[in-house]
């Protein structure tokens, strides 16, 4: 039957609930107009049902495509009053008769839908906990958010889940601007900064036993204020936007580019499969880098007045106490520690998520590796080389960041004056071949260790994703590009002060670094991409 030039399907009247009647209409393509040979043009897909809905005259502000896409996919979510109004106009063909009659149909399908929601809920399954309150229908129909938090966030009453560090850490990354964290760290780190000035560590010289008068204020300690004002916020920045890319636009693209049928929630089982990883993160970071580290080289030298560490701002009101206090420091000294073991909870809280993201790729790429479809593989190597950028950026950045710590530790140890005059003697003593003195002090270095242990996951993610990603051919060279910069960083970092000159290494490494995250791929990356938009068109 045909009504407007259009396929017409009468209301079928036999109790389906809203998902059921939607996509038998959808699959046989009630609405659409009829092709060039007068038969039905096809099924609807998301991005055809949404532009129709939104060349109806009536329909000034047209309708998102993500809300149609949940239309489509087997979830428990309802369409709004507002909506089922442009629907019964696209399945009544634009007849106002028709469209009355299906737009009855269709609220009294919502209704059962309801009725099965609140069946669910009252029976006290486990499914029901993936359900809203029907009373809340209305209001959370073609929402973004999953049921399972609204029932969690909004209803008092009924079962409430359990706290999820999984699910809290990646709505850190997931949700919101990709500035809102970056911003968080940096401000952080500059409120620190403003206490340093106001107690007086933030610019402090002391004389050592050895006569070297070194430079040990809280804004020229590299790895505080290099890495919490410039290289954790970029890294933060990085993993929030490969995240939020993923989850909302680019899974689901290749998911349905592979007729593949789309879980909604596929991505929070992922994350609460990790949900022990980002618990035992969580409690190192707070533990060991957090508590115990403060403990052993801030709060028991302050008490006690000694240790074999290095003084730095943290404990120079045992040398100096002029300066400051005993009471003070500990105070200043617990905040920052504290500070810095959240960051660094969110530091590898972002690799876990890298590695989410490389390994749902890699399984939807093992469902999808039988189509030989030219496009479909382009599509797919082009996506595969996608994550792999961002993964580049943010090792990068996870390297830096370890080779910054380092500098600093082995600053303190070293015959400097300050970090930047250490770097500047090193690199003119291997330039005119002058021999520097041996360090004369011989301190323990944690933080040694610890960055250690960000550079080794951090290239752990790297390596992970360079095996596991599905990369064409035409970017195996960036792919071989990307991997020499990462060891030639990784090598700088484990031969800092080394030997004499070790600057030049690094200088050169920090310089690759940069064009790195400007181009991730190396120049090659985007000469592919411009070559496949040539052939395409």
């Amino acid at each position: 039957m045909f009504r407007n030039g259009k396929l017409f399907l009468p209301p079928p009247r036999d109790g389906s609930d809203l998902k059921e009647l939607f996509k038998r209409q959808a699959a046989a393509g009630a609405g659409r107009p009829l092709g060039e040979d007068g038969f039905p043009a096809g099924p609807w897909t998301p991005e055809l049902l949404a532009e129709a809905i939104s060349q109806i005259d009536s329909n000034p502000v047209g309708i998102d495509l993500r809300t149609v896409q949940l239309w489509f996919q087997e979830n428990d979510k309802g369409i709004s009053t507002a909506n089922i109004r442009w629907l019964a106009r696209i399945f009544g063909c634009d007849d106002p008769v028709a469209t009355s009659e299906w737009q009855m149909e269709l609220s009294a399908a919502q209704s059962r839908l309801s009725a099965k929601r609140r069946e669910w809920k009252r029976a006290g399954s486990s499914v029901a906990q993936e359900f809203p309150d029907p009373a809340l229908t209305a209001t959370f129909d073609d929402e973004t958010d999953s049921p399972a938090e609204l029932t969690r966030d909004t209803d008092a009453k009924g079962p409430r889940r359990r706290f999820s560090l999984a699910r809290k850490s990646e709505a850190f990354f997931g949700h919101g601007s990709p500035l809102n964290l970056p911003a968080s760290v940096f401000a952080g780190i500059s409120a620190l900064g403003f206490l340093s000035f106001i107690i007086g560590i933030h610019n402090v010289k002391y004389g050592r036993a050895d006569g070297i008068v070194k430079q040990v204020g809280f804004l020229w300690a590299a790895n505080w204020t290099f890495v919490f004002m410039v290289f954790l916020p970029l890294f933060l920045a990085f993993v929030s936007e490969l995240v939020t890319s993923w989850k909302q636009e680019e899974r689901s693209k290749l998911v349905r580019s592979g007729n593949q049928d789309e879980n909604c929630h596929a991505w929070e089982h992922i994350i609460d499969a990790l949900s022990y990883s980002f618990w035992a993160v969580f409690l190192i970071c707070l533990l060991f880098a957090g508590i115990f580290q403060w403990i052993g080289v801030c709060f028991i030298p302050l008490m006690k007045g000694g240790g074999n560490y290095a003084t730095d701002w943290g404990s120079i009101a045992i040398v100096r106490p002029e300066i400051v206090s005993v009471p003070v420091a500990i105070g200043f000294t617990g905040l920052a520690y504290l500070y810095m073991c959240l960051c660094f909870h969110l530091f590898f809280a972002g690799l876990i998520l890298l590695y989410a993201v490389i390994d749902d790729f890699s399984k939807i790429g093992e469902t999808l590796k039988n189509r030989q479809e030219m496009d479909f593989q382009r599509n797919l190597d082009d996506a595969g080389f996608k994550v792999m950028r961002w993964v580049f950026r943010c090792t990068v950045l996870g390297v830096l960041i370890a080779t910054v710590m380092k500098l600093q530790s082995s600053y303190l140890a070293s015959n400097g004056t300050n970090i930047l005059t250490w770097l500047v003697r090193d690199l003119s003593s291997a330039l005119y071949e002058r021999a520097d003195a041996s360090n004369s002090f011989s301190y323990r270095m944690p933080t040694h260790y610890s960055s250690l242990l960000i550079a080794i996951s951090t290239c752990f993610v790297f390596l992970y994703g360079a095996i596991r990603l599905r990369i064409g051919s035409q970017f195996r060279a960036p792919l071989w590009k990307m991997s020499a910069v990462v060891a030639l960083l990784l090598v700088s970092y484990l031969l800092v002060d080394a030997f004499s000159g070790f600057s030049i290494l690094l200088g050169l490494g920090v310089l690759l670094a940069i064009y790195g995250l400007i181009d991730p791929g190396l120049g090659r990356g985007r000469a592919s991409e411009l070559g496949n938009d040539q052939s395409v068109s």
